[in-house]
This record gives structure tokens, sequence and C-alpha cells, in this order.
């Protein structure tokens, strides 16, 4: 496991929800990352509470979690550990009612 991957696994494994964006929540840098802060403020989510990593500060983490989660695409939402998906994922689990409860909204 690389120093990056080390590092993601630690942030994912130590803090309950955990947002790889582009930006942060104050100032998303894409779209998508600007629609999972939206949806997780719908959710309930306090964004001082939540822990963003700007994917755009470091080459490597923005590579190792696309490996880690064998995922593509930013954003990325993992919560209590587990990986839960991009911001497409997170607006159908918001549709249907999932987001919020998952989030203990």
């Amino acid at each position: 496991m690389s120093d990056a991957q080390q590092r993601i696994d630690q942030l994912v494994k130590n803090n309950d929800i955990v947002l790889f964006m582009k930006g942060n929540a104050s100032f998303p840098m894409c779209g998508f990352s600007g629609r999972a802060i939206q949806l997780l403020k719908a959710s309930g989510v306090d964004t001082k509470s939540l822990i963003t990593v700007n994917v755009l500060d470091d080459a490597e983490i923005r590579q190792g979690i696309k490996d880690y989660s064998n995922w593509p695409t930013i954003p990325q939402l993992y919560v209590k550990g587990e990986f839960i998906g991009g911001s497409d994922i997170m607006d159908e689990m918001y549709e249907n009612g999932e987001l919020p409860t998952l989030l203990g909204a």
C-alpha cells in the first residue's frame, strides 16, 4: 500500500463522513463537487463537521483515491469507512431517501 493509500485509508476509517472532492465545502471547484456538498447539506450534514479532502492539492491523493475505491471519478463519499459513490449515486440516494437515512439526519 502506497503512502497515499495509507493516508486515504486512515482518513476513511477514522472519520464518519469524508468527501474527496475538488475544492472544499466552502468553495467547491467543480459542479459535481458542488452538487455533492449541496446533497450533504440537504441531508442534514453540518459541513463544519464534514471532512473534505481537496484532491487538487495533492496529485498522489487525486490518483490514489481512484485506485483505493476502484472508481474513476471525483467526488467520492465515504460514510463510516464505506465507499458510497460519486455525486450521481448521491443524487439517486437523496431522491429515494437513502442518503439522509445513511447520514443519520
